[in-house]
């Protein structure tokens, strides 16, 4: 079967429009990540071999590559999310006709959504790092290319932001309180922390309009 991140972008939103549940939110926000990370990508692209920015050159060269990187991950992490989804589906359908077979569907559908809250959240992780690098861009990069930057970084807030409801809609199937505990209070963290950069982001970029 055709993987979601070799689909046509016309084919994905079809695929994503249907009355199924993948590609849902989880594969959109690592999608929506990816497309970030192209826009950081291309700021410093359109910074390298301008004599106004040699000073930064180098530093836009390494950008590049990781942002590459990034966009590369983002990508298979598409897929990614939408197997783990699968995972608690198959769970989910597994017999239950006597205890000892209610028992293993429990324990599989707790293993699933374990899975399918850790995957989120490294994407979120990921791209909460990302998101400075986008920063960096912004900042350093060429200066005709900064709306394009700040795009990038509000499309990886949203991405962040959109894998962080995908790991928190999991964590009542887990039965690892202390597991729980820590995915949460780390969803708590990174969702302020990523929206008081957005905002810093948005306001050094309006001052330069």
């Amino acid at each position: 079967m055709k993987k979601l991140q070799d689909l046509t972008l016309k084919e994905f939103l079809e695929k994503t429009a249907a009355n199924e549940a993948v590609p849902g939110g989880g594969s959109t926000a690592a999608l929506t990540a990816a497309i970030a990370a192209a826009l950081g990508e291309m700021v410093a692209n359109l910074t390298i071999g301008k004599k106004h920015y040699v000073g930064v050159e180098e530093r836009m060269r390494e950008l590049a590559t990781e942002l590459h990187a990034c966009r590369s991950r983002f990508v298979n992490d598409i897929d990614r999310d939408a197997e783990a989804y699968r995972l608690v589906m198959e769970a989910y359908r597994l017999p239950k006709e006597d205890e000892a077979a209610k028992r293993l569907r429990s324990d599989r559908i707790g293993e699933a959504m374990e899975t399918a809250a850790r995957v989120p959240m490294e994407v979120a992780e990921k791209a909460f790092e990302m998101l400075h690098l986008l920063a960096e861009a912004i900042g350093k990069g060429n200066c005709n290319a900064v709306t394009d930057g700040l795009v990038g970084a509000m499309a990886c807030r949203t991405a962040i932001m959109g894998a962080l409801l995908n790991v928190r809609i999991n964590l009542g199937g887990i039965r690892d309180d202390l597991l729980v505990q820590a995915l949460a209070s780390k969803c708590d963290r990174l969702e302020e922390e990523t929206t008081a950069m957005e905002q810093e982001l948005i306001a050094l970029v309006k001052k330069q309009l």
